[in-house]
């Protein structure tokens, strides 16, 4: 029996992780729609802000393979979003830096997740939505998590 010191759970995890599956979902729809999977935006974000990163340093960011990386960076070079630089330091990495088409992509994701934001965020206040993101955050650097991105990155299909 409970004790009436002791909260009662209201299966908080539970519900973080059924909202995480939801949001996780419904931007993975929204990246479809410009071509890309949510992996692919990661890896444009992180390289965005962090131009001439390495692929070496891109993996370890992301906790995935490095071979994973590879085929993600060989996808978005294709396409025309990423180009890779010889690093001028050390001849035996190279430096990833968005091309000006990635730039554009990347204001076109920005977008994406302002609406993707306000959208999953509309039922609350503008003060409660500033509550949730604090006590997400604190929890999110409890728990060592990067604020940045997703770590699942390198265990996502990419198939096309």
């Amino acid at each position: 029996m409970d004790s009436p010191a002791a909260p009662r759970s209201r299966r908080t995890a539970f519900l973080l992780s059924q909202l995480g599956a939801l949001a996780s979902s419904r931007f993975a729809e929204r990246t479809r729609e410009i071509g890309l999977t949510p992996s692919d935006a990661g890896v444009l974000r992180l390289i965005g802000r962090t131009p001439g990163l390495s692929q070496r340093a891109l993996a370890d960011r992301f906790g995935a393979v490095p071979s994973r990386v590879v085929s993600l960076v060989d996808s978005l070079q294709a396409r025309g979003l990423v180009e890779r630089e010889r690093s001028s330091t050390d001849r035996r990495t190279y430096e990833l830096r968005l091309t000006a088409e990635g730039a554009q992509v990347m204001r076109q994701l920005r977008e994406i997740a302002e609406a993707h934001e306000a959208e999953l965020l509309a039922p609350l206040t503008g003060e409660q939505s500033a509550q949730l993101g604090s006590l997400l955050a604190r929890l999110a650097a409890a728990n060592a998590l990067d604020l940045d991105l997703h770590r699942e990155t390198g265990h996502e299909d990419h198939a096309r």
